[in-house]
């Protein structure tokens, strides 16, 4: 009775909702909003099979488009990850910026007005964990005008 009592509270500290992946394709046959993949909201991100959203770690904002940030856990490997964002964000509009493949892997994309970041790290057991990143691009800073001071660059302190 002790350990069952003790299974169950272990399960439920799990921080981690399973999900389908979303697809670039649109069900016509009837698919209610019931049914509907818990990734709808990001129609314009490729997200792994099997992948759960970390929800302490999800911070979303707004819809077509949204902003924020998306912490996912997967069993695949980081390497793996890293190559399945790779060859996958070019057919949802989004243009590679750069990449670094390192034991914390960073990719950057940009698309029409935002920038997706997205960071693959192995996980401590198996698998890896993935935050994806978006924002609205800015805009170029604005030149000095005339009768403007220039800005000074930060002294350093010794």
């Amino acid at each position: 009775m002790i350990l069952l009592s003790l299974l169950l509270a272990v399960g439920a500290c799990d921080r981690t909702t399973p999900i389908k992946a979303a697809s670039k394709t649109t069900e016509t046959s009837g698919q209610s909003a019931a049914s509907a993949s818990a990734y709808s909201q990001f129609p314009d991100i490729p997200i792994p099979s099997g992948a759960n959203i970390n929800v302490e770690k999800t911070l979303i904002f707004g819809s077509k488009p949204w902003y924020g940030q998306l912490s996912l856990s997967t069993s695949t490997r980081a390497d793996v990850m890293f190559d399945f964002y790779r060859n996958n964000l070019e057919q949802y509009d989004w243009h590679e910026l750069t990449s670094v493949r390192a034991p914390t892997s960073i990719l950057t994309y940009d698309s029409e007005n935002r920038i997706l970041a997205i960071s693959i790290q192995a996980s401590t057991l198996r698998g890896s964990e993935i935050t994806l990143t978006v924002s609205p691009k800015g805009s170029p800073a604005p030149a000095s005008r005339p009768g403007q001071a220039p800005v000074q660059p930060l002294q350093q302190i010794q």
